[in-house]
């Protein structure tokens, strides 16, 4: 269960900076309800300070996660993975009679408790799809049949035609020009709809600076990213 705090300033801004020190954590990393008051203030209670309450909590793993996983060794049973790696490759072995007039290649290796899953060749963007959406919905099965069965966590990647790295570039240069936008017009922009990992990739990208800020509105499948000035 995601972590909850109920946070209290005389503005919605102060409320926010009180509730971020309290969870030792950044705004992105957060989401923010401002809840209403809904008790009515008398004549004379105008003068008394104005309390403004929040409620924040912090976001599931999936959503502060990067778009690559960090390279650090994760520590799971070589059989599992093993295991996992067989049961992939015969899917994708499968997968691949239902698209005989697509050339591509696949290679599957294991390396720092990761199944490691690259696709490349001629036709290999035919299963990249629309913004990635057929590749990422082939990582969830693949993930899946890796882990059916499984004692642990079988944690696997997949790459199509190096798709993960152009569209990373791709949305660094997206979040620069919106700053520069955003820093202009003094408006701030809403990108349209990500994925976790690529909204990640935006907060990253402009985390350090001075003039811009972001955060993610909306829910899930719809989730924006927000570029605003400072």
């Amino acid at each position: 269960m995601p972590k909850s705090i109920i946070a209290e300033g005389k503005t919605t801004s102060e409320a926010i900076a009180n509730g971020l020190k309290m969870l030792n954590t950044s705004k992105e990393k957060v989401n923010i309800k401002v809840l209403e008051n809904h008790d009515k203030r008398s004549f004379f209670s105008i003068l008394a300070p104005r309390i403004v309450k929040v409620e924040m909590t912090l976001k599931e793993n999936e959503e502060l996660e990067s778009t690559r996983y960090k390279e650090k060794e994760i520590k799971v049973n070589k059989d599992e993975l093993n295991l996992g790696k067989q049961k992939v490759d015969e899917f994708l072995s499968e997968f691949s009679k239902n698209f005989k007039d697509l050339t591509y290649k696949t290679e599957l290796d294991l390396d720092n408790g990761f199944i490691r899953i690259i696709i490349d060749g001629e036709d290999s963007k035919a299963l990249i799809g629309y913004r990635g959406e057929v590749l990422n919905s082939l990582q969830v099965i693949l993930n899946s049949i890796a882990n059916k069965d499984s004692k642990e966590k079988v944690r696997l990647t997949l790459n199509i035609g190096n798709y993960r790295e152009k569209r990373e570039k791709s949305l660094e240069e997206l979040a620069d020009k919106i700053a520069k936008t955003v820093l202009k017009t003094g408006k701030s922009v809403t990108l349209e709809p990500m994925m976790a990992y690529e909204r990640k990739i935006i907060h990253n990208r402009l985390q350090s600076s001075n003039t811009v800020k972001t955060y993610s509105i909306g829910e899930e499948p719809h989730r924006r990213v927000v570029i605003a000035k400072k």
